[in-house]
């Protein structure tokens, strides 16, 4: 199960598309406080947060520190069309975080979330 925390329509439709394609159970929210109660109300376990970094009122970061606790252990995956150098300097990445940086392809997504799931942080 994933829980995809994307402000941007297109992206976020694209996204469910293809990881519903690939056979994942995908959550969908449109920010960060949206995204708190629809894994407040998931009884499941939740196995990756796929987030944009950078969103109004709450960032991804911020989001995946609030839902770890909640969810200790689920595994987080950042996208930003920030470049990831640039992300560093803002202060998101760490070393262990995976990040994805739009635009992405299908087979990109596809590919870098089981590369997560399967515990291959960049």
């Amino acid at each position: 199960t994933i829980l995809l925390v994307e402000d941007e329509v297109s992206i976020r439709r694209l996204a469910r598309r293809v990881l519903e394609k690939l056979g994942y159970t995908v959550l969908e929210a449109t920010n960060g406080a949206d995204a708190l109660e629809v894994a407040g109300r998931y009884p499941g376990r939740i196995h990756l947060l796929v987030t944009d970094v950078v969103m109004p009122e709450m960032s991804g970061p911020r989001l995946a520190e609030v839902i770890a606790m909640a969810r200790p252990g689920i595994q987080v995956l950042y996208t930003s069309g920030y470049t990831e150098h640039e992300i560093v300097h803002r202060g998101a990445a760490r070393e262990g975080i995976s990040f994805l940086e739009k635009p992405f392809t299908p087979e990109m997504l596809g590919r870098k979330v089981r590369e997560v799931l399967d515990g291959g942080a960049d």
